[in-house]
């Protein structure tokens, strides 16, 4: 499911998959760009991509930009681009092992 798509209304189990993916799209970057343990970056990760229930108003909006973004402003802060432009764009092994991801049944969901 690409980021546009959650602007449509998803059910909870589509929502708890992408979730999911995007956890650890987003822990799988700490670990091999920003030297996290496996464990501290599951624990990032959910801290990062908290779950929200149905009702809240803006669930899912963490959606809008891919977890390279989201890991890169974690990483190494607000305008990263500025400082870093070589991270603006994912490398392309980010891009393959996000879409081998997408290709493959849900991963479990991180445990805290």
């Amino acid at each position: 499911m690409a980021a546009g798509e959650l602007g449509r209304r998803v059910n909870e189990e589509e929502y708890r998959a992408y979730l999911r993916e995007e956890r650890a799209a987003f822990a799988r970057v700490l670990e091999q760009y920003g030297s996290r343990t496996p464990d501290r970056a599951r624990a990032e990760a959910l801290a990062a991509y908290p779950y929200e229930p149905p009702q809240a108003p803006y669930r899912g909006l963490v959606f809008h930009d891919e977890a390279w973004h989201w890991a890169m402003l974690h990483l190494h802060g607000e305008r990263y681009w500025h400082d870093h432009p070589e991270l603006l764009h994912a490398p392309r092994e980010y891009e393959e092992q996000y879409e081998q991801q997408a290709d493959r049944p849900n991963p479990s969901p991180p445990t805290p």
